[in-house]
């Protein structure tokens, strides 16, 4: 699950318009962005093992507290907590939207035990181990995948508008880069060592980047259309 996860973060938008996508994409990768450090630390590790899965030749044999279900909760709930501190969000939305990114951290692993083999852990290093597997099945998988991507794709674009030339074709690089890193990583040969595989996985933090820069240039439509200022729009 790769463009599944900033499918999510995409049509979050809609739900959350202040947020800027940048945060969504921090939110909904964020057990992903923090792995690589877990990696080139050595407390957690992975196998390269082709065949693995018919999709994935990874295998995750232990990741205990990015990708357990006990440590998803406890990073989705810091994540909202750190959000509320630092980010004063008026009325209503002062617990909504905290609450809403802590779910975008969870979704995550929810969207990881539907295609994982049985080898995400409940519990950190005890389990049980759980996982669908559908990455055994990868017509489906891509379907899945493919349908949450162009879903949340398509609701920011009706959430937001451009504000010029960054805001139009910033959007849509991004957006085929991360389809065509997708598609490398469905189609190509797997990553040489673990090593490899970690410092990769911190490019990552570019697409948040990427997402803020981008969402810099772009307008939230139903703001808009209440009269909104444009510094207001910018928040």
């Amino acid at each position: 699950m790769f463009v599944g996860h900033f499918g999510i973060g995409l049509g979050c938008k809609r739900v959350a318009p202040r947020v800027s996508l940048g945060t969504w994409f921090l939110a909904v990768q964020f057990l992903d962005l923090v792995w690589p450090f877990f990696l080139l630390l050595g407390w957690e590790h992975v196998r390269i093992t082709p065949g693995y899965t018919r999709m994935n030749p990874l295998d995750f044999y232990d990741y205990p507290w990015t990708h357990s279900l006990i440590g998803a909760l406890a990073w989705a709930g810091g994540f909202a907590l750190v959000y509320r501190l630092f980010h004063r969000q008026p009325g209503p939305d002062r617990r909504r939207v905290p609450l809403l990114l802590g779910a975008g951290v969870l979704s995550h692993w929810v969207l990881d035990f539907v295609v994982h083999a049985p080898d995400l852990p409940v519990l950190p290093k005890t389990g049980p181990y759980v996982g669908l597997g559908l990455w055994n099945y990868p017509v489906l998988e891509i379907a899945v995948e493919l349908a949450l991507y162009v879903v949340g794709a398509a609701l920011y674009l009706r959430a937001t508008r451009a504000r010029d030339a960054a805001g139009r074709f910033g959007l849509w690089a991004l957006l085929l880069v991360l389809g065509a890193i997708w598609l490398s990583s469905i189609f190509g040969p797997p990553p040489p060592d673990e090593k490899t595989l970690a410092w990769v996985a911190l490019a990552q933090w570019l697409f948040v980047a990427w997402g803020y820069w981008v969402d810099r240039h772009r307008v939230d439509r139903h703001r808009e259309a209440r009269g909104v200022g444009p510094a207001e729009l910018k928040g």
